[in-house]
């Protein structure tokens, strides 16, 4: 483990009250370990956001810029294959867990 250092920092005062919940319930050691845990989990994120930008630009640079009608495309396949867990299944869709709609 890196070592710690103290910082001082205004937080807001609900995410203090879902941070003490989760030590008063045992999902956290500490407020400063549910807090660790946030920022590791902001950092992984942010790095995820800027490989898949880096990845976007790559393909784009070899294919071209991905226009609004593939971007529209795609997500009517992606809305085509979707699992219906809640609601009515609209056209296209399957309605139950474990199938796979085809579009």
């Amino acid at each position: 483990m890196s070592a710690k250092e103290r910082l001082s920092a205004s937080v807001d005062a609900d995410l203090v009250a879902v941070a003490q919940e989760a030590v008063a319930q045992g999902r956290a050691d500490s407020i400063s370990a549910w807090v660790n845990e946030a920022l590791r989990l902001k950092v992984a994120h942010d790095r995820r956001l800027r490989a898949l930008d880096e990845f976007v630009a790559a393909f784009e640079a070899e294919q071209g810029e991905i226009t609004e009608a593939e971007m529209s495309e795609a997500a009517r396949r992606a809305r085509g294959r979707a699992v219906v867990v809640r609601g009515t299944p609209t056209p296209g869709q399957t309605g139950g867990p474990g199938e796979r709609g085809v579009a």
